[in-house]
């Protein structure tokens, strides 16, 4: 490998050399092996050590730790990464009136974004939309917190306000308000629009107004002197476990 093409890779943490290639990075075993059994489509597979996965199709180039350590964007280099074509952009249409989808306002951190990509995989959320402030989905710290749910999770940037504005046509958009009602009172939808804001200041005003359902997660007891509030993933957690509650069929 030449030191052109380490430099290559080692630049595509920079989110314009992304957009310029149209590719990203996925650094990992358990990433590499997910990225093959999905529909991305891999440019490379570059291995610092023989893998015990099958990559059919797949031509693994082998370098030495030294060179993996160069490639890496993490501190502990891993044993494999890839380069990864990003998906050729699809329509994003509003939800259905039944399909719950989640909507990011402004969410900087990239581990924040990845956990909450994370937690849609688990929760059966196969779509996310993020405002164009939020972090880009293909930061490498992003991708590393899906822990893999990237590639099973359609996730699309476009204006919030006009967006939810168009799906409060068929659907309740819901966003979490220090304000809102509480939401283990609250009569919750099957489908929806849930939004969660930046990690400072919530939900922009802009995107407020597109809001028909104020929600709050209250601190126990009632009244206590708690933290100030919960960072914004565990907030989606939360939130996106109660609506599944509510709407699952009792097991007996």
């Amino acid at each position: 490998m030449t030191v052109a093409e380490i430099k290559w890779i080692k630049s595509l943490s920079q989110k314009k050399i992304r957009d310029e290639y149209g590719v990203f990075v996925v650094e990992g075993k358990k990433m590499v092996e997910e990225l093959v059994h999905s529909a991305f489509i891999t440019r490379r597979i570059i291995a610092a050590q023989p893998l015990d996965f099958p990559v059919t199709g797949h031509l693994v180039e082998q370098v030495n730790a030294a060179t993996m350590a160069r490639l890496s964007a993490l501190k502990t280099p891993p044993s494999v990464l890839a380069v990864v074509e990003k998906p050729a952009a699809a329509s994003f249409p509003p939800p259905a009136p039944d399909e719950l989808l989640l909507a990011l306002d402004h969410i900087q951190d990239p581990g924040n974004v990845g956990t909450i990509i994370r937690l849609a995989d688990w929760f059966g959320i196969r779509r996310v939309v993020c405002s164009p402030g939020t972090a880009d989905c293909y930061n490498p710290k992003v991708i590393q917190a899906t822990m893999g749910a990237i590639f099973r999770v359609q996730v699309h940037y476009t204006e919030l306000p006009e967006f939810l504005q168009q799906a409060k046509k068929s659907t309740a958009v819901y966003g979490a308000f220090i304000d809102g009602d509480n939401i283990y009172q609250k009569q919750l939808t099957p489908g929806g629009v849930v939004v969660v804001g930046n990690e400072g200041n919530g939900i922009s005003p802009e995107t407020a107004e597109a809001i028909s359902e104020r929600l709050f997660i209250p601190p126990f007891p009632a009244g206590a002197n708690t933290s100030e509030s919960l960072n914004v993933a565990v907030s989606t957690a939360i939130l996106c476990a109660e609506f599944r509650r509510r709407n699952i069929p009792l097991i007996r």
